[in-house]
């Protein structure tokens, strides 16, 4: 029998209804399955006081665990490769869920614009755990419904832009990367057909998918990283190059910024250095848009800094960093927000 408790009372494996509206919270579906204390966090923050929780479809994690091994000796179920398997589940419907979201007119377009960088954080999450050749393939279809929606709704990319993650993640990370980029390309190609907005875009959210194959501990670090460390965290680019073309995702696009959004105008940057006009413009926009968001968003080891602040010093202090028309017209995405 089906109860109501509060939300603060909330445990990892139960099953939980939420009777808000599917675009008033963060999740893909109004039921199901608590499997993270993080979970649990998004919901009190949404001001969602209580829940009515399902005891017959709550499970404890080790339960779970369990009865699926189990079951998989029972049917004499195989484990599938990787490079057979179908997209999950969960990237098939956040793709349902994306198309609903960008097509429904009534949502406001502030709210739009928090789902839709709320659910493409859960798209990423999914994405880094399993960063399949099918899931990349879905993650791309996803991400062209965002672009479109950028290109063709002015008002969503103004409050898109404005949006900063709290989100302590390189999956929360590549999303704002992802939207800004698209953003700036809007603007710089709009009157071009030389230039694939669709490629562009999951080029931006996906560049930092090297990152899958660096240690966890290394990136998660909350203090100063050591020089060995930093090195391994310099080859991120070449993995990510690596992870696109095992999967047969590596276009053009994806390749250049990919393998160059650490590169800087000046050749301070890795991983080969490259200065000017060697440094693919893809890449430029991709390192303008990854600088700003390491800048504005919250970390363990440092407080955010506001927008403007955050603009001020990429101007004053690291303007040697960026093709000095690009940064430009990167902060007029702010001033015309």
């Amino acid at each position: 029998m089906k109860k109501t408790i509060q939300a603060n009372q909330l445990k990892v494996g139960m099953y939980v209804h939420l009777e808000k509206a599917w675009f008033q919270h963060p999740f893909l579906s109004s039921s199901f399955r608590i499997e993270s204390e993080k979970q649990i966090a998004k919901i009190v923050d949404r001001g969602i006081q209580s829940v009515i929780i399902d005891p017959e479809k709550s499970i404890i994690p080790k339960e779970r665990i369990k009865s699926t091994a189990d079951s998989r000796k029972l049917t004499g179920q195989k484990q599938e490769s990787a490079d057979t398997l179908p997209p999950s589940k969960e990237q098939l419907q956040i793709h349902q869920a994306m198309e609903e979201i960008v097509h429904d007119r009534k949502i406001p377009s502030e709210e739009k614009a928090r789902v839709v960088q709320e659910m493409s954080i859960v798209m990423m999450n999914n994405l880094m755990e399993k960063p399949t050749a099918a899931n990349i393939q879905q993650v791309k279809k996803t991400i062209a419904k965002i672009v479109d929606l950028i290109i063709h709704n002015n008002s969503i990319t103004s409050h898109l832009v404005q949006i900063t993650s709290h989100d302590f993640n390189t999956y929360a990370h590549s999303v704002t990367v992802g939207l800004l980029g698209v953003s700036l390309s809007k603007v710089l190609f709009w009157n071009s057909d030389k230039h694939d907005l669709h490629e562009l875009g999951a080029g931006f959210f996906l560049h930092d998918i090297g990152k899958v194959r660096v240690d966890a501990a290394i990136i998660n670090k909350p203090g100063k990283l050591t020089e060995e460390e930093m090195d391994i965290i310099r080859k991120h680019p070449s993995f990510g190059y690596q992870v696109l073309r095992d999967t047969d995702q590596l276009t053009d696009e994806c390749k250049e910024i990919t393998l160059q959004h650490h590169e800087r105008n000046d050749g301070s940057g890795y991983p080969r250095r490259l200065r000017g006009n060697d440094i693919h413009l893809y890449a430029k926009i991709c390192a303008i848009a990854d600088v700003y968001e390491a800048l504005t968003a919250e970390r363990p080891y440092k407080l955010p800094m506001k927008p403007f602040e955050a603009l001020r010093l990429m101007k004053t202090e690291m303007s040697h960093h960026f093709q000095k028309d690009l940064f430009d017209r990167f902060v007029l995405l702010f001033a015309n927000g």
